[in-house]
């Protein structure tokens, strides 16, 4: 299961070295998903608009028994999270939010028996649609398993009129 539960909040287990993002994340709430943390998605890092994640190889993730390859599923699942990650982190805050569209390039398989690593930069914050592109890689972002990109919708009453500048620079563009 994850890190981050009642006992350790989100901020404190994800290294968020600016302190406004990191205040902002500490707020919470962080809503666990349940299938993220069986998967055992874990945040590593977040910057302004990007998340890192790393998901770790298990046996009961593996997609392919002779290869012994983690699932293509789980790979789409955490380059999905991270992905919103990267949306939150744009915002700089918890926004209730969903998938409109993922698009994920599958560049190679996976190595057996590797953790993966994923990536993801929230490009472009609109009043209600952030854009997103991820990485999913082994060793390095130059070298991905997959690629992903995506637009997530922005839910409820707190969006509505959303102030694009409130999220500062690092939302409007590639920083």
């Amino acid at each position: 299961m994850t890190d981050y539960g009642a006992s350790t909040p989100f901020a404190q287990a994800v290294q968020i070295d600016d302190p406004e993002l990191r205040a902002a994340f500490a707020k919470g709430p962080f809503i666990s998903i349940p299938q993220t943390e069986a998967l055992g998605i874990k945040f590593l890092k977040l910057e302004h608009g990007k998340a890192w994640t790393k998901v770790a190889w298990r046996e009961d993730l593996v997609g392919d028994s002779d290869t012994g390859v983690i699932a293509g599923g789980v790979l789409t699942t955490t380059l999905d999270h991270t992905c919103g990650g990267a949306v939150q982190a744009a915002l700089g805050k918890f926004l209730p939010m969903v998938t409109l569209d993922l698009r994920i390039d599958y560049m190679r398989p996976a190595e057996p028996r590797r953790e993966i690593f994923c990536m993801a930069h929230c490009y472009k914050v609109t009043r209600s649609i952030c854009f997103v592109r991820g990485w999913a890689y082994h060793d390095s972002e130059d070298d991905p398993i997959a690629t992903a990109s995506g637009a997530f919708i922005l839910l409820g009453e707190e969006h509505k009129g959303y102030d694009v500048e409130a999220a500062g620079p690092h939302a409007s563009g590639i920083a």
